[in-house]
């Protein structure tokens, strides 16, 4: 790895904060990406190994995700390819010491959206990191969401599916907005904890099972098929068919 001596992460600052989430399990080259992501504003969460990794992405809620190919317990395509079975849409930037043109093609092919070779410039992973960050925000900045039949307006602030106009309250709405904006995501409670209802702990309350129950039923009531679905053990997924 290697970081120019003339440019300090501070310098290079992206102008927005990020939640990354490192997965390394070289522990040196973790903490000195968890250093420089905060030297350039970014929050960033490391684990030391692939299923430390996978639990962490599949709980959290970040935006983007740095991942090592080569690693212990579970290496970093089984990791990358497990989040996207289960809806993770979260862009990857794969690290990896293998820079052989079939090793990239392999590491995109399971599901990464962009592969950097060891070493690198630190300087380069983040323009990296940037691209892929601007890439998905520009998919948050969409005024209009549509899963199926479903449709929701967030400038009307206006929800119909099949052209049924559907009322909701506020809170149903921007649980509707959250799990749609991560349609065919596993969307997990402590995810609709921490951005609907801005709890950073699980206060034991099944206040987020009652508005999805009635949630459910303002949008699926009098339609033949459902586009709620309850993921046991692990959340729920917003999707058609």
């Amino acid at each position: 790895m290697h970081m120019p001596a003339t440019q300090s992460s501070s310098e290079i600052a992206y102008n927005g904060s990020m939640k990354i989430l490192v997965i390394e399990d070289d522990r040196e080259a973790a903490d000195y990406l968890q250093k420089a992501f905060a030297e350039a504003g970014h929050t960033a969460h490391v684990a030391g190994d692939g299923e430390t990794g996978f639990a962490l992405a599949d709980a959290g809620d970040y935006d983007v995700m740095v991942i090592d190919r080569m690693m212990p317990r579970r290496d970093g395509l089984s990791v990358i390819a497990g989040l996207r079975s289960r809806g993770n849409t979260t862009p990857v930037l794969i690290l990896s010491a293998l820079g052989e043109v079939d090793d990239r093609v392999t590491g995109l092919r399971a599901g990464g959206d962009d592969y950097l070779t060891k070493p690198y410039a630190f300087s380069e992973l983040l323009a990296r990191v940037e691209v892929l960050n601007r890439r998905a925000s520009s998919r948050e900045a969409e005024t209009v969401y549509r899963v199926g039949d479903l449709e929701l307006d967030r400038l009307s602030h206006s929800v119909r599916r099949a052209s049924r106009e559907i009322t909701l309250q506020p809170r149903e709405f921007r649980l509707l907005e959250y799990l749609m904006r991560h349609a065919g995501q596993v969307v997990t409670r402590t995810m609709l904890l921490e951005n609907v209802w801005d709890y950073h702990f699980d206060p034991q309350t099944n206040v987020i099972d009652v508005h999805v129950s009635r949630l459910r039923g303002k949008i699926e009531k009098g339609f033949d098929k459902p586009i709620l679905h309850t993921v046991r053990g692990a959340g729920y997924m917003l999707k058609s068919g």
